[in-house]
C-alpha cells in the first residue's frame, strides 16, 4: 500500500528494483545512461523507502503531499504479507523474541520424532537404490531427445543418496555408529563426495548457521572482497548469477580436499574419506569408460552428477538466503533466531520430496540435526502448532528463484544484501540478463 501511493507522488525513470525493500547504493556514477542517485527518505512509520531520480531533474524542490492512508508499519502483518509476495514467499515469520532459546523450542518437540527407526531408514535407501537403478534404465534406453528427462530423474535420485549420508552424518540414521560411518561413506561415493571432510564443515554449519563469516554454507559476498579487483568482481556476478545453480561445485573443491582446513584430531578420518574418493575415481570411472566410452561416462555419470548439484545448491540456498533474513556478526548472532527465523521450508513437487527423503523440511532439521528425515514432517507439524508465526514458508516457484539470484548478493548491515546491479552496473550483464529471462511466476 505504502509502496503504491509514494510511487504515485513521485515520478521516476531509469534502472529500478522492483521489491518494496530497496537495497541502499554504495556509490552513485554520474555518464551517459546512468542515471544519478539521491535517496529521497519517507519515513512511514519507521519505514524507508528510496526513490531515484534521473540526473537531468535533480533541479527543483518536491512539495510535501498528505497521504491519507496510513501505510503498514514495518512488523505489521499486512508488511510482512506484502514482503512475502514480492519474494515469492507464502509466509515470512514474526521475530522471534530475543528471550527464546533453542532449547525452548526442542522441548515442544514431541520425543518420538528423535527415536530412529531400522525398517524406515533402510526403506529410504531401498528407495534410493532402486530410483537410482531405474534412472540409469531410462538413461541407457532413452532415445537422445528424452536424455534431459533421465538425467533429471537420475540427478533427483542419486540426491537422495547424500541425504542418507547426511543422516549418517548427524547420527539420525542407525544406533549403530559403525553402520552410520559406513553408508555414510558409501553413499557419498558415487558423488565422489568425501564423507567426514563434509560432515566436519557441516556439523560447522549447524553450531554457526547465518552467522557472517562463520557459516560454511552460502554467505553474502563480503563488500571488500566484491572490490578487491575487477577480475574477481566479475568471477562473482557471473557465480553468484546464473552458475549460481551449480555453484555447490565450486564449494566440493575449496572445503573438502585441503587437509589444511581440519583440525589435527580430525585428518585422520579425513585421509580415509579423500581415499575412498580416489579409490572409487580410480577403479569406478575407468571401469565406466571402459564399457561405454567417455562420452558413456559423461552420459552416464557427469550428467546425474551435475543433477546432483543442481539440488545441492539449489536447496542450501532456498534454505537460508532471502533478502530478509539476515547473516549477523558473532557479536550480535542467536541461536534459535538463526534456527527458528533464518531458516526456509520450501515445498517442492512430492517426487521430488520423496527421492530426495524430504530435505526440504528443513525448520526441524535445525532445530535439531538428530530428527532422522523420515520424521522431519512431523516434526514440522508440531513446530507449525507451537512456533508456526515466526516461521518463512514457501512452495518453490520462479519469483523466489529469482529473488535470491538477482538481489541477494553483497553484504550489507542495514539492508542484509545489495544487488551487484546496484553496485556496479556496467559489469552486471548477468544479473540483468537474469531480470529479463527469468519468469516472475509466484503460483
Amino acid at each position: 500500500m505504502a509502496s503504491r501511493i509514494a510511487d504515485s507522488l513521485f515520478a521516476f525513470t531509469g534502472p529500478q528494483h522492483s521489491l518494496p525493500r530497496a537495497p541502499k547504493l554504495a556509490s552513485a556514477r554520474l555518464s551517459q545512461g546512468v542515471y544519478a542517485v539521491r535517496p529521497i527518505d519517507l519515513l512511514l512509520r519507521g519505514t524507508r523507502r528510496t526513490f531515484f531520480v534521473p540526473a537531468k531533474k535533480r533541479i527543483g524542490c518536491i512539495k510535501a503531499v498528505s497521504v491519507p492512508v496510513a501505510p503498514p508499519s514495518a512488523d505489521s502483518a499486512e508488511h510482512r504479507e506484502q514482503l512475502a509476495d514480492s519474494y515469492g514467499f507464502k509466509q515470512i515469520g514474526q521475530d522471534l523474541p530475543d528471550n527464546v532459546t533453542l532449547k525452548d523450542i526442542m522441548d515442544t518437540l514431541p520425543k518420538e520424532v528423535f527415536e530412529i527407526d531400522d525398517v524406515k531408514a533402510w526403506k529410504s535407501v531401498l528407495i534410493s537404490v532402486t530410483s537410482y537403478a531405474l534412472g540409469l534404465f531410462m538413461i541407457a534406453k532413452a532415445p537422445w531427445y528424452l536424455l534431459p528427462l533421465a538425467w533429471a530423474w537420475t540427478g533427483t535420485a542419486v540426491t537422495g543418496f547424500f541425504v542418507i549420508g547426511h543422516d549418517c552424518a548427524h547420527k539420525s540414521f542407525s544406533k549403530n555408529k559403525l553402520v552410520e560411518d559406513i553408508v555414510g561413506t558409501l553413499a557419498f561415493l558415487p558423488l565422489v563426495y568425501p564423507y567426514e571432510p563434509w560432515r566436519f564443515k557441516h556439523d560447522r554449519h549447524h553450531a554457526k548457521t547465518n552467522m557472517l563469516v562463520h557459516d560454511t554454507a552460502w554467505q553474502p559476498v563480503p563488500p571488500e572482497e566484491f572490490d578487491s579487483s575487477p577480475v574477481l568482481r566479475k568471477a562473482i556476478i557471473f557465480g553468484y548469477g546464473p552458475i549460481r545453480p551449480w555453484l555447490s561445485i565450486a564449494h566440493w573443491v575449496n572445503w573438502h580436499f585441503n587437509l589444511r582446513k581440519f583440525r589435527p584430531s580430525e585428518v585422520n578420518r579425513v585421509k580415509i574419506s579423500l581415499a575412498c574418493v580416489f579409490a572409487f575415481m580410480a577403479v569406478g570411472w575407468p571401469l565406466i569408460i571402459y564399457k561405454v566410452g567417455i562420452l558413456g561416462w559423461v552420459k552416464f555419470w557427469l550428467m546425474p552428477w551435475l543433477g546432483y548439484h543442481f539440488w545441492m545448491s539449489t536447496f542450501t540456498m532456498v534454505h537460508h538466503t532471502a533478502p530478509h533474513i539476515p547473516f549477523k556478526p558473532a557479536d550480535e548472532w542467536n541461536a534459535a533466531q538463526a534456527q527458528l527465523n533464518g531458516t526456509v521450508h520450501c515445498d517442492y513437487p512430492s517426487w521430488i520430496e520423496i527421492l530426495c527423503h524430504d530435505i526440504n523440511v528443513h525448520i526441524p532439521h535445525h532445530i535439531s540435526p538428530r530428527i532422522p528425515s523420515y520424521n522431519l514432517r512431523a516434526a514440522h507439524q508440531s513446530i507449525q502448532e507451537n512456533w508456526g508465526k515466526y516461521t518463512n514458508l514457501a512452495t518453490w516457484n520462479w519469483r523466489l528463484m529469482k529473488t535470491i539470484m538477482t538481489v541477494c548478493h553483497v553484504y550489507d548491515k542495514e539492508e542484509n544484501y545489495i544487488p551487484f546491479d546496484r553496485l556496479a552496473p556496467e559489469e552486471s550483464q548477468p544479473i540483468t540478463f537474469l531480470k529479463k529471462a527469468m519468469p516472475n511466476y509466484a503460483a
